[in-house]
């Protein structure tokens, strides 16, 4: 019988041997294509600021880096597949409002995944403005008179967003609490389906990220009311932003981030957040994301934890006092 000292000794050794084979594996990382798991369908905001920022990152890395949409139950699925993913850094995904703050109040019970426990934040690439749009045979021209229209009429105009329980939902309803009005919601399977519609005529309303709606607007297929936003966006100078109409409480941006599944060792994520910043500070990137209406981040991912749980904090307050349950 080995003696216990000698034991410990022995799983101690192996313990060193798998932890210098392990800093060995994140010294080479990448050395194969790195999976990223978009959990909307393509020629949404999502894809397009992941598919600008992972493909200098895979050009910073030597890796290509391969976006894959996986849409379907508000993001749900997408962000399930990746949670289960293995994590040595080769499957990450893209985190959103939607899937780690929104579907969590709206799900709270049912969700395959643990908003708060199941990742390893790495960065937030960007924050992108939010956008009240509206067709241009809406009867307003600016956002006083959109939310009047709105008063007087409850129940009468239609408003899209990128499902039920997504972040575009809850924008909607935050807004409805916040001036008092009442639309009728309807979700469609990403914001790319529903901006179709909202320039068709067939919705009147959309409550949208920025990128996805920023060529409709410019090309005078919507109208824009109001951003959430900072300050004025230089690309739609005479838009107004929430907090200069009064609402404040509606003048969050969204975000678009990367994720690592949970046990990611800590140098991957290192190397991951690296080529993030630099990919980010690159001028053509910064070029690419501010046509989307998108401004670059490439925070700590200390910094992007604590931006989730205040989304995921939000989501839950809004959730709660709009009654909003996901059918």
């Amino acid at each position: 019988m080995v003696p216990f000292r000698n034991k410990f000794a022995a799983l101690a050794l192996v313990a060193g041997v798998a932890s210098v084979f392990g800093a060995a594996n994140a010294a080479e990382y990448p050395t194969q294509p790195v999976r990223v798991i978009v959990p909307f369908a393509p020629g949404g905001s999502t894809d397009i600021v992941a598919r600008i920022v992972t493909q200098r990152m895979g050009q910073e890395l030597g890796q290509t880096f391969v976006v894959e949409n996986k849409g379907g139950a508000g993001g749900a699925i997408g962000a399930a597949e990746a949670a289960r993913a293995k994590p040595d850094g080769y499957t990450l995904s893209i985190a959103t409002v939607s899937t780690l703050a929104v579907l969590p109040a709206c799900r709270p019970t049912d969700l395959p995944y643990d908003a708060l426990t199941d990742f390893v934040p790495v960065t937030n690439f960007a924050n992108v403005p939010n956008v009240i749009e509206v067709n241009p045979k809406f009867p307003a021209k600016n956002f006083k008179e959109f939310v009047k229209v709105l008063k007087d009429n409850p129940g009468k105009y239609s408003n899209g967003s990128s499902g039920t329980c997504s972040v575009l939902h809850l924008f909607g309803e935050a807004f409805k609490l916040a001036t008092g009005t009442d639309t009728v919601h309807v979700p469609y399977k990403g914001s790319g389906p529903a901006v179709t519609d909202a320039v068709g005529g067939q919705i009147e309303i959309m409550f949208d990220n920025l990128p996805s709606s920023m060529a409709q607007i410019q090309a005078g297929n919507l109208r824009a009311m109001a951003v959430a936003w900072p300050e004025r966006l230089p690309s739609l100078k005479d838009v107004p932003t929430l907090a200069e109409e009064g609402y404040p409480q509606l003048n969050q941006p969204a975000w678009y981030g990367l994720l690592a599944p949970k046990g990611t060792p800590p140098e991957i994520v290192k190397k991951l957040r690296d080529a993030a910043v630099v990919a980010l500070k690159d001028p053509k990137v910064i070029e690419a994301l501010e046509k989307q209406g998108a401004a670059p981040s490439g925070n700590t991912p200390e910094e992007f934890g604590k931006e989730i749980k205040e989304q995921f904090d939000w989501a839950k307050d809004v959730v709660a006092k709009g009654n909003i349950k996901l059918e």
